[in-house]
């Protein structure tokens, strides 16, 4: 019951504002707005997540709020998305909220302090050393030229590898130029071989082996996803997290903020991106988990991503709208669910 009263004064701000004083309140107040969470332990990508809820990236950038974040009762915590080079992102302003559609519209442009200050924070929190399970989520900078952007992506997978449970590659934000051509087949494919090729010699390196997901767009056609999915395939990759934000305005058109450039998240995001899971599980048949994300605000949605072909779930604007409730809610959903699979 206090979250919508909590709610109320942060929509009263300006979102970015009031993002940053929202996150300097999880980090105190974390254990007070925690409900218990359901345990439901399920076994992805060679990992043991204690329930298969997560925070999707975007949300913790730096990996300032690591420890807070995990005391809501998380499965795991995605971070990032991260650059090798600190940068600025986009001008001010570049987050919206689309109350009336339960949507958020943001071209943050991976703003971010850089791969250097994120590895501080990850080594300074309690949450990994006690195994919990970090995803570390690697871009390129704004700078770097497209035919360049494979560098980026391999220094940051270099960086983060030992520190990471495991490395999300985003290819999607609709906020960085020309990003997205890098899911079409030859840059694909370049860019996967050599991240596989760089994850082995890792392995090698540090004598474990840490999964790489692929996070994908929802603005794909069918055969895009088809081709993706033989892409992953071709390079065992270990998961793909479908979805990352549309360019699409359907289901908020007129709305104030729906003009605004940028990707579209939250609830209007919810059946185009569990329309491409499905459709990607289908191209897959069982041969790499799914990691289903985009308008889940309730324990349905997330059981909806689940019955689709999701191995595991992720959440960031269902976090916004419905506060901490939203974990515990969608992990006895699919507690209950999955136990009744068995």
């Amino acid at each position: 019951m206090l979250y919508p009263l909590i709610r109320k004064f942060f929509f009263s701000l300006d979102a970015e504002t009031a993002h940053g004083i929202g996150m300097m309140g999880v980090d105190r107040v974390a254990c007070l707005m925690a409900k218990p969470v359901t345990p439901c332990p399920v076994d992805v990508m060679g990992l043991k997540f204690p329930n298969p809820v997560g925070l999707a990236a975007g949300l913790d950038k730096n990996g300032d709020h690591i420890d807070g974040l995990a005391k809501l009762g998380f499965g795991f915590l995605e971070i990032g998305t991260i650059t090798p080079r600190p940068q600025d992102g986009n001008p001010k302003p570049r987050l919206f909220r689309i109350p009336e559609a339960q949507g958020i519209i943001n071209r943050m442009g991976f703003n971010n302090a850089g791969v250097d200050k994120l590895l501080e924070n990850v080594r300074a929190a309690e949450f990994p050393k006690k195994g919990g399970i970090l995803g570390i989520n690697i871009g390129k900078n704004a700078t770097t030229p497209i035919e360049k952007a494979a560098d980026d992506y391999l220094i940051c997978l270099d960086k983060v590898y030992n520190d990471a449970s495991y490395v999300a590659v985003n290819i999607s934000s609709p906020n960085t130029k020309n990003l997205r051509e890098l899911q079409k087949d030859e840059a694909l494919d370049d860019l996967l071989s050599q991240l596989k090729a760089k994850q082995l010699q890792l392995a090698d390196q540090h004598g474990k082996y840490v999964p790489m997901a692929l996070k994908i767009a929802p603005d794909l056609d069918d055969e895009q996803i088809t081709a993706i999915a033989d892409a992953l395939r071709r390079h065992r990759f270990d998961a793909v997290i479908a979805t990352n934000t549309t360019l699409s305005r359907e289901g908020v058109e007129g709305l104030p903020n729906a003009a605004e450039t940028g990707g579209l998240s939250g609830a209007p995001v919810f059946r185009k991106s569990t329309d491409v899971l499905k459709k990607l599980s289908t191209a897959l048949a069982g041969e790499l988990p799914i990691i289903g994300v985009g308008g889940i605000m309730g324990g349905e949605d997330a059981a909806e991503k689940i019955k689709a072909g999701a191995s595991l779930v992720q959440f960031y604007s269902g976090f916004i709208y419905r506060g901490p409730d939203l974990v515990s809610e969608v992990a006895e959903t699919l507690a209950i669910m999955l136990r009744q699979k068995k």
